[in-house]
């Protein structure tokens, strides 16, 4: 048996459309949870493995996709999520810098 997967919503129409049936069901919301970190490490590995600017981009997008499904489901606006990453980048700053911390103090 295939282990379950969390797709895309146009998926199932696809799979029709090219002249299969797909065998799919709609998932709790514990078993949605599990599955949304499962597809978002999957789709980061897939960030981690592109090779090239446009496809990383591709994958960057898969992942703000999941994230934002995520939100939702813990009933969260895009908007709010962004508020709250901009209150984090307030406080601690954000990536653009390239600091690298060597893990020691002085």
């Amino acid at each position: 048996m295939a282990q379950s997967k969390l797709v895309r919503d146009k998926i199932p129409d696809i799979i029709r459309a090219s002249g299969a049936e797909p065998l799919i069901r709609t998932a709790d919301s514990a078993e949605y949870s599990r599955l949304l970190r499962e597809k978002l490490q999957e789709e980061v590995a897939e960030v981690i493995a592109a090779e090239d600017p446009p496809s990383t981009l591709e994958e960057l997008a898969d992942v703000m996709e999941v994230v934002l499904a995520y939100a939702a489901h813990l009933g969260a606006e895009p908007e709010q999520l962004n508020a709250v990453r901009q209150a984090k980048e307030a406080e601690r700053g954000g990536f653009c810098t390239r600091i690298v911390w060597s893990g020691d103090c002085r």
